[in-house]
């Protein structure tokens, strides 16, 4: 199978779909609304659907990696977010080297952690 792939999009779910939709637009994605339980979020042309939908295996189980270019100063940003002071459930982990790479995390107002990553440059 060949793939020419131009995107790819994962559904997630939302405890409280307002609250998550202003996380989101805080965050820094752009939101277009596609119905009243439905939206999708993106940044450059990366992005996902975020759905008024809470079944909390799914979310309590759901991870999204996003590669970033510098690690560091993601994490400073996030930092200067202040999004756990805003966001009741949203908690920032401190960057974590790896032989692979460096990532520091951001778990959601509903639970679904995020990974910010940079691989390592070979």
């Amino acid at each position: 199978m060949k793939h020419k792939a131009t995107s790819i999009r994962p559904f997630i779910g939302a405890k409280d779909f307002n609250t998550s939709r202003s996380f989101y637009k805080d965050l820094g994605f752009t939101e277009s609304i596609l119905s009243h339980n439905m939206s999708y979020f993106k940044t450059e042309d990366l992005g996902f659907y975020l759905q008024d939908a809470y079944v909390k295996d799914w979310i309590d189980n759901s991870m999204i990696f996003l590669e970033v270019d510098d690690v560091e100063r993601y994490w400073d940003e996030l930092v200067a977010l202040n999004l756990p002071a805003k966001y009741k459930g949203a908690k920032l982990t401190p960057v974590c080297h790896y032989d692979w790479g460096r990532e520091c995390f951001l778990h959601d107002p509903s639970g679904i952690l995020w990974h910010f990553g940079e691989f390592v440059k070979k």
